[in-house]
């Protein structure tokens, strides 16, 4: 049965490594709260998480490998509310995300974003006037619509050239209005109104001062929510993988910290202890 400790020394080695890109995943995420996504709270939960996995790992290694029954039944104990919060982080991050996509337009590359295709927690949080203020100046200071000039030999790009760039959602529910509105373009973030009767209130929020644009937008929330979304999506791809290496790891773990019970009380290779039957003596 030693066997079974060097293999669960050797898992446990490895989810140690496996931590690495779920704390890179969470620190992605932070780069992105910084610049693109803006919503700053998200990643904390999953470098935590993280964390105590690369903390437990390395006591399972120390208790398999040093047969430490101690180790041991911490790392199980431990181990088992991280992976309930791992599951449960998993969870969360798919039912908050469920809803809302981009809606595809006629004869144009990118989509649009409407703010009622989304619903729930996040969109609840994100359209929140307390929070939208600084999402929008987060947005507004990313510089991402700045960064959507493209010029052809020296030239600026003209509205079909545009109208086939596939724009990210914050680049079209930002920096240019709904293609309801019917504007005219002039450049990337320049739009000139046709004077037309329109029903979707994000056309008069629309606006071609550049610190303005349409960060107050129904449909810049939106694009946000679809960037978080997206990003969300990615991160939990490598959290599934992780969770069903974790579980393999947590279920031989089981089978070793049995063995080292049996080793402490001197049962051999998993053997139970066998007594020789006496007969017993009779005074008379």
């Amino acid at each position: 049965m030693r066997a079974t400790n060097h293999l669960i020394g050797l898992l446990n080695f490895l989810t140690f490594l496996l931590s690495i890109p779920i704390i890179g995943g969470g620190i992605w995420l932070s780069t992105r709260a910084n610049s693109t996504d803006c919503l700053k709270f998200l990643q904390w939960p999953i470098i935590v998480i993280g964390v105590c996995i690369m903390v437990v790992s390395l006591a399972g290694f120390a208790g398999a490998c040093y047969r430490n029954t101690m180790l041991m039944w911490v790392y199980l104990f431990v181990m088992f509310f991280v992976l309930a919060a791992l599951v449960g982080f998993i969870i969360f991050a798919y039912a908050v995300t469920d809803k809302g996509s981009g809606r595809s337009l006629l004869n144009r590359a990118y989509f649009d974003y409407y703010l009622q295709d989304y619903s729930g927690w996040l969109e609840e949080r994100v359209a929140s006037d307390s929070y939208w203020g600084k999402i929008a100046s987060c947005v507004r200071d990313s510089k991402a619509c700045a960064k959507m000039g493209v010029t052809v030999n020296g030239v600026p790009e003209t509205s079909d050239m545009f109208y086939r760039r596939r724009l990210n959602s914050i680049q079209s529910g930002c920096c240019k209005p709904p293609t309801e509105c019917g504007f005219t373009y002039m450049n990337e973030t320049v739009w000139t109104s046709s004077g037309g009767v329109v029903y979707n209130p994000d056309c008069n929020l629309w606006s071609n001062d550049q610190s303005q644009l349409c960060y107050s937008c129904s449909s810049c929330k939106a694009g946000v929510l679809a960037s978080i979304k997206k990003s969300w999506r990615k991160v939990s791809v490598i959290n599934i993988v992780v969770l069903i290496i974790l579980v393999i790891v947590y279920v031989i773990g089981c089978a070793a910290f049995r063995n080292n019970r049996r080793m402490d009380n001197d049962e051999s290779y998993g053997q139970a202890r066998m007594t020789k039957a006496r007969p017993s003596s009779i005074q008379f």
